[in-house]
């Protein structure tokens, strides 16, 4: 429902962004995997689904870690950070191949033979239901880097 649904969000709080990343992280089964926040600054947003989009992404970066070339949880880092549009989240795994950068938010996409496809279209859809965009960073070399436009910006 969440992946196909086209709702606004209607009432959204100032949220400290770092406060909500390590809750988000505290629900996804991380491992051994690290959490960096690079930022004290809050943004206005529904919490639930900014925590869903935290936890999509979280889950996302440690499912594909095992693809990666060590094929390990234990290195995996991910980090949020603030930048002057909005934030971003990005990990040290395996990355996105530059063939499947325009394919990986459809709803049902997946390269995992258990997966549902609907992490990144949901969170896709959590960040437009906020009036936001989400985009990868193809000129990040260390991973995946998925970087919002929240606009108006990140305060503090």
């Amino acid at each position: 429902t969440l992946a196909t649904e086209d709702q606004t969000v209607e009432q959204m709080t100032t949220i400290d962004l770092s406060t909500a990343a390590r809750e988000a992280w505290e629900t996804v089964d991380t491992g051994e995997a690290t959490l960096r926040v690079e930022t004290d600054g809050q943004i206005e947003a529904e919490m639930c689904r900014l925590l869903t989009i935290f936890e999509n992404l979280f889950r996302n970066a440690i499912e594909h870690a095992a693809c990666g070339p060590d094929e390990t949880k234990a290195t995996m880092s991910v980090e949020v950070g603030a930048t002057s549009e909005g934030f971003f989240v990005a990990d040290d795994g395996p990355g996105i191949p530059a063939e499947e950068v325009d394919a990986v938010f459809e709803s049902g996409y997946t390269t995992e033979q258990t997966g549902t496809g609907l992490g990144l279209s949901i969170v896709e859809t959590m960040a437009e239901s906020h009036g936001w965009s989400v985009e990868i960073d193809t000129a990040y070399t260390d991973g995946a880097r998925f970087v919002f436009d929240t606009r108006p910006e990140i305060t503090g």
